[in-house]
């Protein structure tokens, strides 16, 4: 193919899967498949797109410094464990095959859009948060983000709903918070995730820069979006997106083969 091409292809994905990941977190809906009809196999497409979606972090990052700064201790809460779980499923995919993994993806992703369609039943004023958590449930909570964590370090396709619902239903704050802290985690976790990867696996780097840029501005872009979309809406659109994205995968572990 064509480099000036390719790159034009890389580009708009990076763009089309910043917007989703800093949105709802499925930036694999657009980039994983891209990739692979591109060639890439399908371990090293994964961890090209984890490369790729450190832009997005930074650019999700800048544009939503303003509830970052708000909430600083749920910022580092929520990261410290799912960076957690990046590294121990990082160093479980040196060691051993994602193929496990994806044949679960499905059914997480579909748990993870049943989980934002319920949150989004009835009406929702303006500002509405989530519940506060305590005691086991806090626990809980904790522990579903260490595994997500370790999601995104193991596989990482469409991790970002998953924290998302979770987050959105058992943080005491704002659709929009809760979707900067899931991209700030996220963020960081794809990083450590990364070092891990550059000595264990094959990352097409020529793709990441393409890649990379317009993920950068999909992702500087989303959360401006989500502030001014009313909370209701985007649940909706997330978790019927999700359903797609789940048969897509699906199809890609049961019946493509």
């Amino acid at each position: 193919m064509n480099v000036f091409l390719l790159t034009i292809i890389l580009v708009l994905t990076g763009l089309g899967g910043g917007l989703l990941s800093s949105m709802a977190g499925m930036a694999s809906l657009i980039v994983y498949p891209v990739l692979i009809a591109l060639g890439v196999p399908p371990v090293s497409a994964n961890v090209t797109n984890t490369a790729a979606m450190i832009f997005t972090g930074v650019g999700a990052g800048l544009s939503s410094e303003k509830e970052l700064r708000a909430n600083r201790n749920l910022m580092f809460a929520v990261t410290g464990y799912a960076v957690a779980g990046g590294i121990v499923g990082a160093l479980i995919l040196a060691v051993a095959p994602s193929s496990t993994f994806e044949k679960v993806v499905p059914f997480l992703i579909a748990i993870a859009g049943g989980l934002m369609l319920w949150s989004a039943r009835g009406s929702m004023p303006a500002g509405s948060v989530g519940h506060t958590v305590k005691g086991w449930q806090l626990i809980g909570r904790n522990a579903v983000v260490f595994l997500v964590g370790l999601y995104i370090g193991y596989f990482g396709a469409a991790a970002g709903i998953v924290m998302l619902a979770v987050l959105s239903l058992t943080l005491p704050v704002s659709f929009a918070v809760s979707n900067a802290l899931k991209n700030f985690a996220t963020f960081l976790t794809n990083i450590v995730s990364l070092v891990i990867y550059a000595f264990t696996t094959k990352v097409y780097w020529l793709m990441v820069l393409p890649l990379g840029i317009g993920m950068f501005v999909g992702g500087f872009i989303g959360p401006m979006v989500v502030r001014h979309v009313p909370q209701r809406a985007i649940r909706i659109a997330v978790g019927i997106a999700a359903f797609g994205l789940a048969a897509y995968f699906f199809y890609t572990a049961y019946l493509a083969k």
